[in-house]
């Protein structure tokens, strides 16, 4: 839906910058005082232009996962890594669900994954406490996905249920 209004704007944007590179073309013709700054006027909108027009090709919109919990990423290579930080209270169904999520997210065409595997690993962690003054990060699971097209239904999602036997029992 956006992608749409930002190719209208680019069309409007478009026209805007004809007209006004006619002006500075008129200008120039008959010694006008302002030719120089429709030129730059002119200059500004064909930027303007370029930037409206970029945006009508990259998805601006994140995709939602049902029962997705709220991460932070915590760490990316701008490769084929990245850790997000999730809650310790997180159940198995909702790091499945936070993991296809940042899976969705995290995927770019920008990526430097031409290299071996091609292959987007990101891995779900949070820290525990197990005694005071000790924090342990404990990493609950992780999401496989290729880096050759946005649209992966193979990815290979592993959750370490001995890990969530780790987490503290929720207190009532």
């Amino acid at each position: 839906m956006m992608q749409e209004n930002f190719l209208q704007y680019t069309q409007w944007s478009g026209i805007a910058t004809l007209v006004f590179a006619a002006l500075a073309v008129l200008a120039f013709i008959f010694k006008w005082g302002i030719r120089f700054r429709l030129v730059g006027t002119t200059g500004f909108m064909l930027v303007l232009t370029g930037g409206l027009f970029a945006l009508s090709l990259v998805p601006l919109s994140r995709t939602v996962i049902p029962g997705a919990e709220k991460f932070t990423l915590v760490y990316d290579n701008g490769a084929t890594q990245a850790v997000i930080a999730i809650s310790p209270e997180i159940s198995p169904t909702g790091l499945e669900a936070t993991l296809r999520q940042a899976a969705s997210n995290l995927y770019s065409y920008g990526r430097l994954g031409k290299r071996s595997d091609n292959v987007l690993t990101i891995r779900a962690r949070t820290v525990i406490h197990p005694e005071p003054g000790v924090t342990v990060p404990l990493y609950l699971g992780q999401i496989k996905r290729t880096l050759e097209t946005r649209e992966d239904a193979e990815m290979a999602i592993e959750i370490y249920a001995d890990k969530f036997a780790q987490l503290p029992k929720p207190t009532a």
